[in-house]
């Protein structure tokens, strides 16, 4: 008979306790910098703008996916540097890496670029964790992260040009050396590639920030003021686990609403129709101040701190 989660608690316990002094030092590292913690809703009227988005209702609302669209208008209020760790919903399978519930840290630093961000996030790593972290048979040291471009990685691992291919699924794929899949795009074979031969290699004797994002794969953020086929976003990778996602923030509200329309026309075809603009958040787009945001996910830095095999190993009721 299948123990119960509630059974399993003892077992875990130790795990646990560990986690809540992760979030205590989580929090007192944000205070030290001058950060101020906040609460934004769980149930939204729109959850994000995603094209592949999975929300999961909430009567005539929906659970966010991020607190990104609330803690964005509280920035154009002028709340100054923030900071939460949100409950957040995203109707995806479980694995040992992924809860559809879980608990997301999210932090926007004011006038940060891209680079002062990544040393900001690897300054919290340090601060919370060991020197060293083993996690599902990867251990990786925490003295000197890898910068990596997403162009660079592509050419590195998977031999071909990410970007003089964009948009051309063929190229890619024939770059690749790479079967074209029925009705698979660029996007599709750029993840394809990105998951199977790509992130094997990252995060592991130690962190890697794979930054530089194709412009497509980054609606949130800014493009490079010196090459516009690429974002000022990075994403971060530690014991081979991706840890946290990030942006320099768009600021142009008329931009940031072309993307959406686009986004939500491909996600109409796909998925039928679902919420309605948040007009709101692109009125608070264009008062935005200059800034950096990051998402972390802290179930898997407790899995981190505790060199937890699972996800489940490291929420107190799963």
């Amino acid at each position: 008979m299948r123990s119960q989660p509630w059974q399993t608690l003892p077992d875990r316990f130790p795990r646990l306790l560990r986690r809540q002094r992760l979030a205590a030092a989580v929090r007192a590292f944000f205070a030290a910098r001058g950060y101020t913690e906040v609460e934004t809703p769980y149930a939204v009227a729109a959850p994000g703008e995603e094209v592949h988005l999975r929300a999961r209702p909430a009567g005539d609302k929906w659970l966010n996916t991020s607190p990104e669209f609330a803690m964005k208008k509280l920035l154009a209020g002028g709340s100054g540097p923030i900071f939460q760790l949100a409950r957040v919903w995203r109707d995806e399978p479980w694995s040992d890496t992924h809860a559809p519930e879980f608990t997301m840290l999210e932090w926007y630093s004011l006038g940060a670029d891209m680079q002062a961000l990544m040393d900001e996030t690897f300054a919290l790593l340090r601060a919370t964790l060991p020197p060293e972290v083993s996690c599902r048979g990867i251990t990786t040291r925490l003295d000197e992260p890898e910068f990596l471009t997403v162009a660079e990685a592509f050419q590195r691992y998977v031999g071909a040009d990410v970007l003089a291919t964009a948009d051309d699924a063929p190229a890619l794929a024939a770059q690749a050396g790479a079967k074209l899949r029925e009705g698979e795009d660029w996007e599709d074979l750029f993840f394809r590639l990105l998951l199977e031969r790509i992130e094997p290699h990252l995060g592991r004797e130690r962190p890697t920030f794979l930054t530089h994002w194709p412009a497509a794969q980054a609606a949130l953020a800014r493009k490079c003021p010196d090459d516009p086929r690429v974002a000022e976003r990075f994403e971060l990778y530690v014991c081979g686990i991706e840890l946290a996602n990030a942006f320099v923030e768009l600021t142009d509200a008329e931009e940031q609403r072309a993307r959406f329309i686009a986004d939500r026309a491909r996600r109409h075809a796909l998925y039928g129709e679902d919420w309605p603009m948040d007009e709101e958040f692109l009125t608070a787009v264009a008062a935005l101040p200059a800034c950096s945001g990051i998402a972390l996910g802290f179930d898997r830095l407790a899995m981190l701190a505790t060199g937890a095999a699972r996800i489940a190993d490291v929420l107190w009721l799963p």
